[in-house]
């Protein structure tokens, strides 16, 4: 069953390679969609594709990379659109 969530990522998560690291680990996941710094210091995603796969990343994105400090994940539901051909960093 493929899904859509958008995921709002909250602490540390600017400044520490949060996106390139999601991009990465969407790509290797098969999930299409974007991510994004947002002016108040969270990083947000839109995330579309195979459930198992979308809730994986999801899993990874409440760890992030390395130098991250992932303080909360919140998560949105969202209609699947299939919009996406692959994952971008905006």
């Amino acid at each position: 069953m493929k899904i859509r969530s958008r995921v709002t990522i909250k602490g540390l998560v600017q400044g520490v390679s949060y996106r390139y690291h999601t991009l990465q680990m969407a790509t290797a996941m098969n999930v299409k969609g974007w991510v994004r710094n947002m002016p108040n210091g969270d990083v947000q995603a839109c995330l579309e594709g195979d459930r198992k796969d979308v809730e994986a990343l999801i899993d990874w994105c409440r760890i992030g990379p390395r130098l991250a400090s992932v303080d909360q994940v919140v998560i949105e539901r969202e209609p699947f659109s299939g919009e996406f051909r692959d994952f971008r960093i905006r």
